[in-house]
């Protein structure tokens, strides 16, 4: 599911931080702007956990920019897979076409995803719209 994020740049001496305006009290940091899809798997599983409380849904970014909180960063919609933190995972044996694992797997790769969390992503947003 697409959460917005809030991105406070860092520079030579400070990390990247993360806000989850979603979830109070989870924050995030990466060094590099490429370690921070990594930092926000991370921290949400951390914050959410064994935690039995409800997920919240996302927040509308357009409301979210309007926020005074938020300045001096950059806004980001992030693909946080939820999924594995509130259900017990199901093993499967699918059969697909060669090439399309070969793109399944391109694709989650360049999402920093797993196979198996792409594959439950899509099938979520397929359910979604139907």
């Amino acid at each position: 599911m697409l959460y917005p994020i809030y991105v406070h740049l860092g520079d030579e001496t400070h990390a990247h931080g993360v806000t989850f305006p979603d979830f109070p009290g989870c924050f995030a940091a990466a060094d590099e702007i490429e370690g921070i899809p990594a930092a926000i798997r991370e921290a949400v599983h951390a914050h959410f956990g064994a935690d039995e409380d409800p997920i919240p849904a996302p927040s509308a970014l357009e409301t979210l920019a309007k926020d005074p909180e938020y300045t001096g960063g950059v806004w980001m919609l992030a693909d946080i897979d939820l999924a594995p933190l509130r259900s017990q995972p199901v093993r499967l044996n699918i059969s697909l076409p060669k090439t399309l694992v070969e793109r399944i797997d391109a694709a989650a790769e360049r999402r920093h995803q797993t196979r198996s969390g792409f594959l439950a992503a899509a099938a979520t947003r397929a359910l979604e719209e139907a």
